[in-house]
């Protein structure tokens, strides 16, 4: 019988957790978010041991590379002086550098892609919604609600439109989630049933033995857009955030 494509998302208990009526399983999503940040931190530790090297070393180049990437990132995105853009800078690598590693670990055989649960994407994209609209209202007070009324606007207009822009406002953390979730997860899929289709192809041999290695070809194909996928969607993710926060910040 075949396996389908979604057993890949199933989420296993591993460490079974029962607290009253809560259900707090360490689970194989926990287990491979556990290695994600502990790969990460492992990476960025010893690329900074001692100051790092003068002549940097393949790893070192790939922290900086991801340094300086989203550096330009917040500088280009985020208006205001340095200084507010040295703040928030944290904030954005982390998010950029764990959604990539989970991204990528996901494209490993028999491994798990975190980002391909939509409560994963959203609990993260929701609590970074909250973390900005907090910020806007730190920077603007009250006035942070000025976003929902632009100037300009006919009073019997106004009470349709401050429901529309709330709900559009509010609706941006949805489609982070979604957006980020969405992608993963029917990449993943479709990878999944060419190669099903791939190795059935092959098994059947006969005289087009050759022509059943077309599918295969595919899915190597495949697997290459999957990958620029799952980094895009980590840009994706991020640039986002930035315009999110500089919104906040700016009003605009």
């Amino acid at each position: 019988m075949a396996c389908s494509p979604l057993e890949q998302f199933a989420i296993i208990p591993l460490i079974p957790i029962h607290i009253g009526n809560f259900y707090l399983s360490f689970t194989n999503s926990s287990l491979f978010m556990l290695l994600t940040i502990s790969l990460v931190l492992l990476l960025v530790h010893f690329v900074t041991l001692n100051g790092g090297h003068l002549v940097p070393n393949a790893w070192q180049s790939f922290v900086e590379i991801i340094y300086d990437f989203v550096l330009n990132l917040v500088n280009e995105q985020i208006s205001g002086p340095s200084s507010m853009k040295q703040r928030f800078f944290p904030l954005i690598f982390v998010t950029f550098t764990f959604l990539l590693f989970c991204n990528l670990i996901g494209m490993i055989p028999y491994s798990f892609t975190v980002t391909s649960h939509f409560i994963i994407t959203l609990g993260l994209s929701l609590s970074l919604f909250i973390g900005i609209t907090i910020v806007g209202f730190q920077t603007h007070g009250l006035h942070f609600f000025s976003f929902l009324l632009p100037q300009g606007v006919p009073l019997p207009l106004a009470p349709f439109l401050v429901l529309l822009e709330l709900i559009s406002y509010c609706f941006r953390a949805l489609s982070l989630g979604i957006r980020l979730f969405a992608n993963m997860m029917a990449g993943h899929s479709l990878v999944k049933i060419l190669s099903g289709f791939a190795w059935t192809m092959l098994s059947m041999g006969g005289i087009m033995y050759l022509a059943h290695l077309a599918p295969f070809l595919i899915v190597f194909a495949l697997t290459g857009l999957e990958l620029g996928v799952a980094i895009l969607q980590a840009y994706v993710f991020t640039i986002l955030i930035c315009i999110y926060l500089n919104d906040a910040i700016n009003l605009h």
